[in-house]
């Protein structure tokens, strides 16, 4: 993840509203940036076709393209970078294999994304190295925001701390997107577990933020 959006990850996480910040960008030439987006779109569904009839020379260009940011994606969930390295391997061959289900009705690369994200999940249940404890009541407290000093290594380094169970439902709500009710039907979880789930999760979170600031201040 890059460091704006894990700007907006500290506001998400000190804020009582759910809602994230929305992107807002400045488009200078419109017609021109159209213009662009079609030929890209054009581009992209032409390498698709190759690929999706093995054209090696196309899926080698699609995994140079999406690796990085897919490999990014694994260690959300995979702290082991060797872990999530092979992970995402085996998500791109899962990738490949169903190239002709892309229906070119939304974005590619968030279609990729979700190969990637499904295959963690599936990784860490099988390990079973997660549990949900069913809660359907759940209180959320509420907290002021705060300024962020910290780099993306510090706050991957508090999620990466979270029971796995947590960082799950955190990395699914407040990074991937994924509501509730999903969350609950892609985990066989109730949507009230979800959101305390979350709510915990956000819990440690502010505290060893606030504990890692005043130890920054010289205030711990």
């Amino acid at each position: 993840m890059f460091k704006g959006k894990f700007e907006k990850l500290i506001f998400f996480i000190f804020s009582c509203n759910y809602s994230l910040l929305l992107y807002v960008y400045a488009i200078s030439n419109p017609i021109k940036s159209i213009l662009k987006v079609i030929q890209l779109h054009q581009e992209e569904h032409e390498l698709v076709r190759l690929a999706a009839e093995n054209n090696r020379q196309a899926q080698q260009m699609i995994y140079v393209k999406f690796a990085p940011k897919m490999l990014s994606v694994c260690r959300q969930y995979i702290k082991d970078i060797h872990h999530a390295e092979d992970l995402m391997i085996t998500a791109f061959m899962k990738v490949f294999t169903h190239l002709k289900k892309f229906e070119h009705k939304g974005s590619f690369e968030g279609w990729i994304r979700r190969i990637i994200v499904n295959e963690c999940l599936s990784y860490i249940r099988a390990q079973k190295k997660v549990s949900f404890l069913e809660e359907e009541c759940y209180k959320e407290d509420g907290f002021n925001n705060i300024e962020s000093d910290f780099s993306v290594a510090d706050i991957q380094f508090l999620i990466d701390k979270l029971p796995e169970g947590y960082k799950m439902i955190f990395n699914l709500y407040a990074i991937e997107g994924y509501k509730h009710q999903e969350i609950a039907n892609l985990l066989s979880i109730s949507e009230g577990t979800s959101k305390s789930q979350l709510s915990h999760a956000r819990k440690i979170l502010q505290q060893e933020i606030i504990k890692l600031k005043n130890y920054s201040n010289g205030t711990a």
